[in-house]
C-alpha cells in the first residue's frame, strides 16, 4: 500500500482541489499537503480558512509558470493534478491560449516536478476528451424527461451502462477537451520515459457542496442554488426541452477512488478510468429541476431556448466497469442526496454564496 508522506495538489483551492486535499489530510494525518493555486477563479479564496484549519500549507501560484512551481528545500512523492481551465466556452470567449496555458503548459510544468520528485502523479482529466460528433452519432431514445441510450448501437465503446474508455476519439471535442486529451498523452510518454505512476481519471460531471456552479461548469450547483435563491434558468440547445443528460459524481464519492488508487498505484495497469455517477446517478435538466422543486420547495421561470452552444451534447454517462473492476469503488451517491447535500451548504452559507447566482 502506497502511503504519500509529501503531497502537492494543484488548483488546491479550487472545487475539486480543495475538498481532495482535505480529504487527503484527514486519511494522511501526518502528511505534509501543500495545495498551490493561483486563485484566478472567484470564491477560491473562501477555501483558504478551511485549508489552514486542516493543517494544509497554501501556496499562492500558478502551475503555467515554472519558477512557482520551484521548491527547492521539498520533495514530494505525489503530485494530485486538479489544476484546469474547465469550461467548454473558455476558449470561445478568452482565446485558445488562456486554454492552452493552464490545461497543457501547466500539466507540462508539473510532469517535470514529478519527474524531479520521481513522484506520482494522479491526472484528473475530462469526458469532454471524446469527440462531439461520435457522442451525437450515439443512438438515442427520447423518453418524456430525457434521452436515453437505444439498444442495438453499432458504435464502440458505448453501452446501455453508458460510455466506456474504448469510445472513438477521432474528431473535434472543444479545445478544453483537446489540451485534457493531449496532456493525457504526454503523462503516457512521461511514464514510459522516467518511470512514473501514473493514473489518469476523465472525470463526468463533479459535484457538491463549495462547488461555485455555472452554466458551463457545475450546472448541478448552479441549479440548485438558483432554486434556492428563486432566479431564472434556461433549457439551452436541443429544442429547449431540457432532456440532455449527464451523469454526476459527489466530490465524497470521487474522494473515497482518489485515495483508493493512491493506495494501490504499485499495482494498478497504467491506463485511463472513466469516472463518474454512471446510469444510477444520471439526470436530465428537466429532472434536475423537479428535484431541485421538491427539494427547495421552489419553482423558477425556465426559459427555452432552441438553438445549441459550441459543443453541446445530447447525453453522457459513464460506464464504471473498467475503474470498479481494477479499484472496487462504485459511487454511492444518489443524485437526490446530493442535492441535497448542496442545498444544506447554501442554506448554511446564504450570505456568502448569494452574489453567485444573481
Amino acid at each position: 500500500m502506497s502511503m504519500p508522506s509529501n503531497v502537492l495538489v494543484a488548483g488546491g483551492a479550487g472545487f475539486v482541489g480543495s475538498n481532495l486535499a482535505l480529504r487527503l489530510r484527514t486519511r494522511y494525518p501526518e502528511a505534509r499537503i501543500v495545495a498551490v493555486d493561483n486563485l484566478k477563479r472567484r470564491g477560491a479564496e473562501w477555501n483558504l480558512p478551511r485549508l489552514a484549519q486542516a493543517r494544509v500549507e497554501f501556496v499562492h501560484a500558478d502551475v503555467r509558470q515554472p519558477d512557482d512551481l520551484d521548491f527547492p528545500h521539498a520533495r514530494f512523492d505525489l503530485v494530485l493534478d486538479c489544476a484546469a481551465e474547465p469550461a467548454v466556452l473558455a476558449a470561445y470567449e478568452r482565446g485558445a491560449l488562456p486554454v492552452i496555458d493552464a490545461n497543457l503548459r501547466g500539466t507540462v510544468n508539473l510532469l517535470e516536478l514529478a519527474r524531479r520528485d520521481g513522484a506520482d502523479v494522479v491526472f484528473l482529466s475530462t469526458s469532454r476528451v471524446y469527440p462531439v460528433a461520435a457522442l451525437d452519432a450515439i443512438v438515442l431514445e427520447e423518453e418524456p424527461t430525457r434521452y436515453a441510450i437505444a439498444r442495438g448501437q453499432t458504435l464502440a465503446g458505448v453501452g446501455p451502462a453508458g460510455i466506456r474508455e474504448d469510445f472513438p476519439l477521432d474528431g473535434p471535442r472543444s479545445l478544453y477537451g483537446a489540451t485534457k486529451l493531449a496532456a493525457e498523452l504526454l503523462l503516457t510518454e512521461y511514464a514510459d520515459m522516467y518511470g512514473l505512476r501514473t493514473i489518469v481519471d476523465r472525470c463526468g460531471v463533479i459535484t457538491g457542496p463549495w462547488q461555485l456552479g455555472k452554466a458551463d461548469q457545475g450546472v448541478f450547483a448552479l441549479w440548485m442554488g438558483r432554486h434556492y435563491f428563486k432566479r431564472p434558468l434556461a433549457y439551452i440547445g436541443h429544442g429547449g426541452q431540457g432532456k440532455q443528460v449527464r451523469d454526476l459524481v459527489a466530490i465524497d464519492d470521487l474522494g473515497d477512488l482518489i485515495l483508493r488508487q493512491i493506495e494501490s498505484i504499485a499495482t494498478l495497469p497504467p491506463r485511463v478510468y472513466n469516472v463518474g455517477g454512471g446510469l444510477a446517478s444520471s439526470l436530465s435538466l428537466a429532472e434536475t429541476t423537479e428535484l431541485c422543486r421538491e427539494i427547495t420547495g421552489n419553482r423558477v421561470e425556465i426559459e427555452h431556448v432552441s438553438e445549441n452552444r459550441p459543443s453541446d451534447i445530447r447525453l453522457y454517462v459513464s460506464d464504471n466497469t473498467r475503474v470498479t473492476a481494477d479499484t472496487g469503488w462504485s459511487p454511492s451517491k444518489t443524485p437526490r442526496e446530493t442535492l441535497v447535500d448542496i442545498f444544506e451548504w447554501i442554506r448554511a452559507n446564504e450570505l456568502l454564496v448569494a452574489p453567485l447566482w444573481p
